[in-house]
């Protein structure tokens, strides 16, 4: 099948590609599907970093550790649009998604610790495409359409405390689930009969990660944070069953299985070695902060038949992400916008695929994504609550070796609700 796909997907005649709910890029089959980056749109509108700050009034997904600054009870919801373009040597084509990126509740535990949880997406899957191969008079001799979805969830819990001054730990645990459903539907002219391969898997493990940060005061008010996290390596079952058989349709359109081919299970694991993130970021208590984060992870390893073909493989990721927040004036009464936070960044990153888009299984090129960002958090008039923007362009993959370039365009949204009365008791006069 992947042979196949790809003979589509990177030397295709014509290539067309169809909105699905979680995620429009043809990299998204790959895998488990496409990586979804955990951080609040706070922080992906910084360029995602993340490791080393801290804060008292918003979640932040990257390290465990700053759970132990909450002092207010903190309920986020985090909302994306993708807007996507696609190109290849000869054709392009756009489609565009919307999906839920996070709802996670965050609280304070005492005078010096605090907890978190929340439901994220790991990976999306989701593309449609369909070709039409043409012979030399331009009939149409074979058609072909591809479409996947699904992808895999976290359900995390994380716990942060200050054990000395300025030095904070974290612990997080998540439990990770999901289906992933892949078809490919094939039918030659003057042929009756249509061919479909269906590979349907469950996806299921957990996550543990490790986090410190340091803070140290400086002159002029200013601040220094050093952050660290270790997400341990882990197994993510992979299991269910995968089928090529013969079709037609009856006279309502539903499909008449024929002949099978085959019918078998699909049992083996993806592991996920240890990855690293290391930061550090200077600036003032609600005023400014400038950070820089850099990620690494070791390529991903399998076990039985995960990996569909030999057109592509794992190898090792990276990321450096730069970015900060500037508040003109956080007590302005004279005017609303010396209030509001605004936020930039870039992000560089070496995803950890190699793709063969010549299909010959020596050829591999890896595919990197970049990202521009930047952001808004409006208050809200109710305590520490804000409305935040964030604006991504990106660009992700090359057109070079019969590979797939993307340009695409993020608006995300979050609403981030603060409390100090959440979780206190009510006392009576």
């Amino acid at each position: 099948m992947i042979k196949k796909f790809l003979a589509v997907v990177f030397t295709t005649i014509s290539v067309v590609i169809y909105a699905q709910r979680n995620s429009s890029s043809p990299y998204s089959f790959f895998g488990i599907g496409e990586d979804v980056s955990r951080t609040t749109v706070e922080q992906a509108s910084m360029g995602g970093i993340g490791v080393a700050l801290k804060d008292y009034s918003h979640l932040n997904f990257t390290n465990p550790a700053a759970n132990a600054d909450l002092r207010v009870a903190t309920y986020a919801l985090g909302g994306n649009l993708f807007l996507l373009k696609i190109a290849t040597n000869d054709a392009s084509d756009s489609g565009s998604t919307t999906s839920l990126r996070y709802i996670a509740l965050g609280f304070p535990v005492g005078d010096k610790a605090g907890f978190s949880a929340g439901l994220q997406p790991l990976s999306n899957v989701g593309y449609a495409l369909s070709n039409s191969v043409l012979d030399t008079e331009g009939n149409i001799t074979e058609v072909s359409r591809f479409t996947g979805t699904g992808g895999t969830t976290r359900l995390y819990g994380g716990f942060g405390i200050n054990v000395i001054e300025g030095l904070a730990l974290g612990f997080e645990a998540a439990f990770v689930f999901g289906t992933i459903e892949n078809d490919l539907a094939n039918q030659l002219a003057d042929v009756s009969l249509l061919t479909k391969y269906e590979r349907n898997t469950k996806v299921r493990g957990g996550q543990f990660k490790l986090g410190a940060q340091y803070k140290r005061e400086l002159k002029n008010d200013l601040q220094l944070n050093v952050g660290a996290t270790l997400q341990l390596q882990n197994n993510l079952s992979v299991t269910g069953n995968e089928s090529l058989y013969t079709f037609s349709f009856d006279a309502n359109g539903n499909e008449l299985p024929r002949d099978v081919l085959y019918d078998r299970e699909v049992d083996g694991s993806l592991t996920n070695p240890l990855k690293s993130i290391i930061g550090v970021g200077i600036g003032k208590d609600n005023k400014w902060y400038v950070g820089v984060d850099s990620e690494f992870q070791n390529a991903f390893n399998n076990t039985g038949n995960v990996v569909q073909g030999s057109t592509y493989k794992f190898e090792s990721s990276r990321r450096t992400s730069i970015g900060g927040y500037y508040i003109p004036k956080i007590n302005s009464i004279s005017s609303y916008w010396q209030t509001v936070t605004y936020r930039a960044g870039v992000r560089f990153e070496k995803v950890g695929l190699l793709v063969d888009g010549t299909n010959t299984g020596n050829n591999f090129e890896s595919i990197n994504d970049f990202g521009i960002n930047i952001g808004f958090g409006l208050p809200l008039p109710r305590q520490l609550s804000s409305l935040n923007f964030g604006f991504e362009y990106g660009q992700k993959g090359t057109i070079d070796n019969n590979l797939i370039k993307e340009e695409y365009f993020n608006i995300r949204l979050s609403l981030s609700l603060n409390s100090l009365n959440w979780f206190k008791k009510r006392e009576i006069d």
